[in-house]
């Protein structure tokens, strides 16, 4: 499975910067507009102080982290819904990821030109948001036209169909985003089919200076509030300092972050919120004693999907599933310990994975 965040915001607001820190690939950052031509695609580790714990009492040889790839795209500008700056082929850059991730310049620096006279988050939201909102209108727009063709001949067939495309082109023509919306499952299902980006989750990106550290200036409140409004994250982040900082040893790195008040790096609060946002929880394998492997899942999957996961064999041919929670097994000591105190519990197929669980596959060939 892999889970896609894509990064978008308007040019010069820090994008490519924070890719940067986070994947340490060196994408070309610069102070002019479209930089970023084609997308770039990088596979980031989620931090998890879990894997760690359990690698120090298992000792593999190998520790494998769960991950997330994540897509920046260039910056968007008014009209890029209509193709203003090559605005059609970035956005579509964007289409299959899995939630967006979108960074707000929240910092002054006069060697760095923002797309705009005065520098106002809320209104670089509202300038992505619009061309969010007719970007997803021109992709109803064609899937009513084919709709109705294929409708010609078989009209009762793709009623319903049709009744519910209406209401998407009429919620987004009122400027209002499919996410968080009301919406029918028919409503959801065409949605997810055509990846309107209005209906997938999102998290802001508060790009702030190092001097506005930890919590961010009076730039950033309004962006707090909306988050609130919305339900969802807002992360406050210096990408400049975290992409600078990504260079040093790990430590010193975050001695440096704690002496600006920022008492856990940027970017794994970053990563995590998408984490997050995504709605996903994080289960365990050991696997011989030589590797101790981390797997990404949705909330409420089942054991028998989570074998999968690992292995399509282990699906297909899936008998028990042996699982210890991972404060079990820290509490036990060990593997063995913890089957001695009776902290295993075997599940069948219906069993749905917790946070943290540490899982054994047992099946046939």
């Amino acid at each position: 499975m892999a889970v896609e965040l894509g990064i978008v915001g308007l040019p010069n607001v820090g994008k490519s910067t924070l890719f940067n820190a986070l994947t340490k690939a060196h994408a070309l950052v610069a102070s002019y507009p479209f930089t970023t031509i084609e997308p770039n695609v990088g596979v980031v580790a989620v931090p998890d102080e879990r894997l760690q714990k359990i690698a120090a009492i298992v000792k593999p040889e190998k520790v494998v982290p769960s991950t997330l790839r994540v897509v920046d795209i260039a910056g968007l500008v008014k009209g890029a819904s209509k193709g203003e700056g090559l605005g059609n082929q970035f956005l579509s850059h964007i289409r299959t990821v899995d939630a967006i991730a979108m960074v707000v310049r929240a910092f002054r620096n006069p060697d760095i030109p923002h797309v705009t006279a005065e520098l106002d988050p809320m209104q670089d939201i509202e300038t992505v948001q619009l061309e969010l909102i007719l970007a997803d209108v021109a992709t109803v727009e064609r899937r009513q036209e084919k709709t109705r063709s294929a409708a010609k001949g078989r009209p009762a067939e793709f009623e319903a169909e049709l009744a519910a495309l209406e209401s998407l082109h009429q919620r987004l023509n009122q400027g209002v985003s499919l996410r968080g919306a009301d919406l029918s499952p028919l409503e959801l299902e065409l949605a997810r089919e055509m990846n309107l980006l209005t209906a997938k989750p999102i998290l802001y990106v508060a790009n702030v200076g190092e001097e506005d550290l930890p919590n961010g200036g009076p730039l950033v409140e309004p962006l707090r509030r909306l988050a609130e409004r919305e339900g969802t994250e807002l992360v406050v982040i210096c990408a400049q300092c975290e992409a600078e900082l990504a260079e040093w040893p790990e430590e010193e790195a975050i001695g440096y972050l704690r002496e600006l008040g920022v008492q856990e790096p940027g970017l794994n609060r970053f990563i995590n919120a998408g984490y997050r946002l995504l709605n996903l929880i994080t289960f365990f394998t050991i696997t011989g004693g030589k590797e101790v492997r981390a797997w990404p899942i949705q909330r409420g999957t089942a054991v028998i999907e989570a074998a999968g996961r690992i292995h399509s064999d282990m699906q297909r041919g899936f008998i028990r599933a042996e699982v210890i929670s991972y404060h079990d097994l820290v509490r036990a000591g060990s593997a063995v310990a913890a089957r001695e105190k009776g902290l295993l519990h075997l599940e069948g197929r219906d069993y749905i994975v917790q946070d943290g669980d540490i899982i054994h596959i047992r099946f046939s060939i």
